[in-house]
């Protein structure tokens, strides 16, 4: 559909449609939506509250296991650093942790 029916800008898009009930029909295609109260984009909830946590988000990592390798402490990491921003101090508290991550830890 780029384009064909789609311009794709850096930051910008133009649909080419001759009717606007045509162009809504495509970007609906491409799963747009406009006008909309609240969302999810990349994992975190957009609304009229500014950006928040996703609680989803929060429920699969708080059934995370605890990690127990190198690799289990940089995925649990991976998924907490997502989330970092929102909370305080958060990477004094998982300093210890990414000391673990240090060569002859």
């Amino acid at each position: 559909m780029v384009e064909d029916l789609l311009e794709v800008f850096m930051d910008d898009f133009s649909v080419v449609g001759d009717f606007f009930d045509e162009c809504l029909k495509i970007l609906d295609k491409e799963k747009c939506h406009f006008m909309v109260k609240e969302g999810i984009i990349l994992d975190h909830k957009i609304s009229k509250n500014g950006i928040e946590v996703d609680k989803a988000k929060i429920e699969v990592i708080s059934k995370l296991p605890p990690p127990t390798s190198v690799k289990g402490v940089r995925s649990f990491l991976g998924h907490t650093g997502f989330y970092g921003r929102f909370i305080k101090d958060f990477f004094k508290v998982v300093n210890p942790l990414c000391k673990l991550l240090e060569k002859d830890a």
